[in-house]
């Protein structure tokens, strides 16, 4: 199925004027900085179908004749097919927007054919544009946005279906060329049923819930400072203790990073980070090897934190190397117990961000002398 990218216009690709927003003449014709030159790479790298989708207002009539609109509307055309960049379709809407035609952005009328599931995967195209009305787009056709406007996107439908704001078009090129690394993973054992999602390349949301409530704020911090998204949803035998949920919760994490890390190409490999809170100091360092190793330099003398024993923090970490088959090296000083163990736990993330960034000018590189990890 193809992967398609609809693209809008005026204020995305070109420049759009701000008094009357109408590119009517060749000497309004102005590309946004950068649009070609990224536009050319997405066209030529990542696997999409380029297809324009936009709403000139009132094309056709007296305040916006056709003979004005085409010329610049061509050139444009030229100019971006000269640089290799090609669209499918060009869908143009001339309705305007009092109207409520069913074909102008954000209705689909004009888009129909792409809801044809056995041609096209919506679930993983995206819509590229700068208004409200773009991401509203995106979301009726079940797709992603990318936002390059400047208006705050206040609806929680919205937000949700945006998955980058930028007017930078070396980060939207990013983004594109590379793609999510997400897994999902289910341990059903007859002590815990645990439910992991896990996108690396998230913005830190993360939802939460192993009945065990200081465990829980340290898998949010994980996500939070390594900008994963992370879902974990455990039902355990917490009635017998919380020994079974910390320890499968951990190795159905590790598991989760190694699928999601798939051969490993491109990425950093190597993350360290030495994290100050208040009194205390951690130093984390982790290396994704492909074998599994555990260093750990940290005492506790409180028997629980919350409802989370002490002796389970190096458990936890021990079981995430297992999985997810990574060298971990973990220092740690402080005075106070819970300053402690919520530093290793952000050193920990900020270590794995580290790690598994990847070079987009080098995707192909595996890090290892080897030629496999």
């Amino acid at each position: 199925m193809k992967k398609v990218l609809f693209i809008d216009r005026d204020g995305t690709i070109i420049v759009e004027p701000p008094v009357d927003f109408q590119v009517d003449s060749l000497e309004k014709l102005a590309f946004l900085p950068k649009a070609i030159s990224n536009l050319r790479k997405i066209a030529e790298e990542a696997d999409f179908e380029l297809v324009m989708v936009t709403n000139q207002d009132g094309l056709g009539t007296d305040s916006f004749p056709e003979d004005t609109f085409w010329p610049a509307h061509n050139k444009m055309m030229r100019i971006l097919a000269d640089e290799n960049i090609s669209f499918a379709d060009v869908h143009i809407d001339v309705t305007f927007e009092h109207e409520n035609a069913p074909t102008r952005k954000p209705r689909t009328g004009l888009l129909t054919k792409y809801f044809d599931e056995t041609q096209y995967d919506l679930k993983n195209s995206f819509v590229l544009g700068d208004r409200l009305t773009d991401i509203q787009l995106a979301v009726n056709l079940g797709a992603k946005a990318i936002y390059l406007g400047q208006n705050e996107i206040e609806s929680a439908e919205l937000q949700d279906a945006t998955v980058l704001s930028s007017q930078d078009w070396d980060e939207i090129y990013a983004f594109l060329r590379l793609p999510q690394r997400k897994a999902s993973v289910e341990r059903i054992t007859k002590e815990t049923e645990i439910y992991i999602d896990l996108n690396l390349d998230g913005k830190g949301k993360a939802t939460i819930d192993t009945g065990l409530g200081f465990f829980d704020h340290m898998l949010d911090q994980l996500a939070k400072h390594s900008g994963a998204d992370l879902r974990v949803k455990v039902n355990g035998d917490l009635h017998i203790d919380e020994h079974h949920t910390i320890e499968d919760t951990a190795l159905a994490l590790g598991e989760a990073y190694c699928k999601a890390l798939g051969d490993k190409r491109g990425i950093t490999r190597y993350g360290f980070y030495l994290l100050p809170m208040d009194e205390a100091l951690v130093h984390a360092a982790i290396d994704f090897s492909g074998r599994n190793w555990m260093v750990w330099d940290a005492k506790f003398s409180s028997e629980k934190i919350g409802e989370m024993p002490t002796e389970m923090f190096f458990h936890f970490f021990k079981s995430f190397t297992d999985t997810a088959k990574c060298n971990l090296n973990i220092k740690a000083e402080a005075d106070n117990e819970h300053h402690k163990i919520e530093a290793i736990f952000k050193a920990f993330a900020k270590a794995i961000k580290m790690a598994v960034k990847r070079d987009i000018n080098d995707l192909d590189n595996m890090p290892s002398t080897k030629g496999i990890l």
